[in-house]
């Protein structure tokens, strides 16, 4: 039962991530451990959900967000791009229904927030809401076992400072809840939630350009989210990694007259958390040998039992294929977005995640609306691979900005009397 139990975490996991559907969830046996396909080594992790495109405007453009000009939901992308927001206070509030191809029941509603403090700085909340829907849990047999409502969320508070003209950095701290083995036990021991923290660290800069007469900008960005420490749902002895990723891309605008302007965006990211290994099989059964403490030997590849600092440093250099294999691990995002007069816009990009690594590949197309503090973005999935699970994703983004009278610089008088 112990097995059976992990199991059903590691199913629900690449269920979100990868999108099976609930049948196969509900009634599949335990699997071999998850990732050793010689040929796929596809990562994973816990509570993924965290690294889920959020927003509407990013999702639109392919899944870019690290250098774009900001808004509230930089706090996902970048969270130093909000000390580089004009408006003094600015909401958002987002919803997906999530592999709606295949369920009908399945959300990820996402709520941010800022507020500049001054010029040079700004604070920022965010809240994600993921909602899994009923699950049916069968044995081995098919006999039932218990109908589970999987629900995961997180918080994050966000400080941002300008630290020059072009300059800025953030920070960000989050609280992590994952209730995903609610009413299974083990051995007599019941499944718990998991609880964790992680913090995002970022960089931005951006600078104003003339670009053949016509003037424009460009800007760089990074950002490491989710560095924090393992989440468990059993017991110590079977943590498992959150989604630690690093994100760097670039941006450029060019402003074709003084209505209409577009920008190009590229993000590259990587997972920080440990490659799997290829283990040394029985040459008969074909099944993974284990050594004198029931451990399995590897045969190419690090450890993957390993902790934060040495996980994410490790990332870098532990596929069992060497460096090609790590390359393979990069995700690409590349998007473009047209405005006219800041009222109305259109967006379109490209995602692309390597065969072994998951094999995600689609394009995405976006509609963007404003009308003074309000506005609106939609974003639609569509993939390469026909009856993929993501096929006709559609996200609605909301937003709401008090341009209110400017804030003052640090060490100078407010104007508001």
């Amino acid at each position: 039962m112990k097995y059976f139990i992990r199991n059903c975490f590691i199913l629900i996991v690449a269920f979100v991530s990868l999108g099976l559907s609930k049948n196969v969830l509900a009634q599949t046996g335990a699997p071999a451990i998850l990732g050793q396909d010689e040929d796929r080594r596809v990562i994973t992790t816990a509570v993924p959900f965290l690294a889920i495109s959020p927003d509407s405007r990013a999702s639109g453009m392919g899944d870019v967000g690290v250098a774009t000009s900001p808004d509230a939901n930089a706090t996902h992308w970048n969270p130093a791009k909000l000390a580089f927001l004009e408006p003094s206070f600015g909401i958002s509030a987002s919803f997906t229904p999530w592999l709606s191809k295949v369920v009908n029941d399945m959300s990820i509603s996402y709520l941010s927030a800022y507020k500049k403090i001054n010029q040079q700085q700004a604070l920022g909340l965010s809240m994600r809401y993921f909602d899994l829907g009923d699950i049916q849990l069968t044995d081995r047999q098919g006999n039932l076992l218990n109908l589970v409502s999987p629900r995961e969320f997180s918080l994050a508070a966000t400080f941002a400072l300008q630290l020059s003209e072009n300059l800025s950095a953030g920070l960000s701290g989050r609280f992590i809840h994952s209730n995903l083995l609610s009413g299974t036990n083990s051995n007599g021991t019941d499944g718990q939630a998991g609880i964790s923290g992680a913090a995002d660290v970022g960089i931005y800069y951006n600078k104003d350009i003339v670009f053949n007469g016509n003037e424009g900008s460009w800007a760089f960005g990074a950002n490491i989210s989710n560095i924090g420490a393992k989440i468990t749902y059993l017991d110590e002895n079977q943590a498992d990694f959150i989604p630690t990723n690093l994100r760097v891309g670039g941006a450029f605008t060019t402003y074709l007259d003084p209505y209409n302007k577009l920008t190009f965006a590229v993000d590259l990211n990587k997972l920080l958390v440990p490659t799997p290994p290829i283990y040394l099989r029985d040459s008969v059964t074909n099944r993974i040998v284990f050594d004198a403490n029931n451990n399995p030997q590897i045969l190419r590849g690090e450890d993957p039992d390993r902790g934060l600092l040495s996980g994410m440093f490790g990332s870098f250099a532990d596929a069992p294929d060497g460096f090609s294999e790590e390359l393979q691990e990069v995700m690409i995002s590349a998007g473009v977005e047209y405005w006219y007069n800041d009222l109305f816009a259109v967006r379109t990009g490209y995602f692309y995640e390597h065969a072994n690594k998951g094999n995600r590949k689609y394009f995405t197309a976006g509609l963007g609306l404003r009308y003074q503090v309000f506005g609106v973005d939609f974003a639609y999935l569509l993939p390469q691979q026909q009856n993929h699970p993501l096929q006709e994703t559609l996200r609605i983004s909301l937003h709401f900005n008090i341009d209110a009278t400017p804030t003052e610089s640090i060490g100078e008088e407010s104007d508001l009397n």
